[in-house]
């Protein structure tokens, strides 16, 4: 799980197309739901809560990984570079990149998050001052164009931390660094971060935590729809499950129905049997071999790693193939 991703209100001029996609999605075999649909105002909230617990070692990993080797990306980057951040979020990564790169030109925020863009974009453009900074407010998986950066931009280099990369199936994953290298054009890079597959048990602990806090997190997707969507979801009647599916190396996130039930959206009824889920996350976990099928896919290739001291998750340095 990651926090980029929208945060957006469903608000009745979004209404009719969110509500005919979580339909879509609960009619589906297996019922689905994105995860787009966790991060309201408790959602957002419960995240933060979640990358605090000991058993979620991602945040801490990618934050002692970006403070230790910031200066030997920076050096991979190079000078007058403009930094585009796919899901900015609050911005506080990217900082340790900023502060370490050599006479960076520009940056990027993007985000879906009116508000959230507008704060970051504000605050950087105040600590960086000789940083232009060009937010664009978009869904970042769709095909974007870049704001017109400065004349003196020597490369545009992305950087999608979090290990947000893991939330796509394989393909969409291809698809979404094929519009990244797009983006950046040929003399571009990226900077990636990428959870790596480890053991069963340490995998399950993190979306597992003892608190508890994940388990409200995933169960407040269905608090949401009930807000937002005129549902009626009895909480009491869903259980939060989270395992490593070793076959597809990935974490998923499903709510399981306890009993056989109807659940109201709308005016729109869905039946659920007793062990029925709806599958509200995925979260693939790479090794190389796999980081480099998927990045090599998408005209990529994997020029670093950088990994933190229990080997737990990467830093990936990636730039557009030249026979591409």
């Amino acid at each position: 799980m990651t926090m980029h991703m929208s945060q957006a209100a469903l608000q009745p001029d979004a209404g009719a197309s969110i509500r005919a996609e979580v339909h879509a999605g609960l009619r589906s075999s297996p019922k689905t739901l994105a995860p787009k649909f966790f991060y309201d105002d408790l959602g957002a909230q419960l995240f933060e809560e979640i990358c605090e617990q000991p058993e979620y070692y991602l945040t801490r990993a990618e934050l002692a990984i970006l403070r230790e080797h910031a200066g030997a990306i920076a050096d991979r980057i190079g000078p007058n570079a403009a930094l585009v951040e796919y899901g900015s979020g609050a911005g506080v990564k990217v900082r340790l990149l900023l502060d370490a790169m050599h006479s960076p030109v520009a940056y990027t925020p993007i985000d879906i998050s009116h508000a959230q863009l507008a704060h970051v974009a504000s605050t950087l453009g105040r600590d960086y001052p000789g940083v232009a900074v060009r937010p664009l407010c978009a869904d970042y998986m769709e095909r974007l164009e870049l704001p017109v950066l400065p004349a003196s931009t020597k490369r545009r280099v992305a950087f999608f931390p979090g290990s947000t990369i893991g939330n796509l199936h394989p393909a969409q994953a291809i698809g979404f660094l094929q519009r990244v290298r797009h983006a950046i054009a040929p003399s571009g890079a990226l900077v990636l971060g990428v959870d790596r597959r480890k053991e069963k048990g340490v995998l399950d602990a993190a979306y597992n935590d003892a608190a508890g806090v994940t388990e409200r997190f995933n169960l407040n997707m269905l608090e949401r729809l009930n807000r937002d969507l005129d549902a009626n979801f009895d909480l009491s009647r869903f259980r939060h499950v989270a395992f490593f599916n070793e076959e597809a190396s990935r974490i998923e996130m499903h709510l399981e129905s306890t009993e056989d039930q109807s659940v109201c959206i709308g005016n729109e009824a869905v039946m659920f049997s007793a062990g029925e889920t709806i599958w509200t996350e995925s979260s693939y976990k790479y090794d190389e071999a796999a980081l480099a099928n998927v990045a090599g896919a998408a005209g990529f290739e994997v020029k670093q790693l950088w990994t933190d001291g229990d080997e737990r998750f990467w830093v990936a340095y990636l730039e557009p193939s030249a026979d591409r």
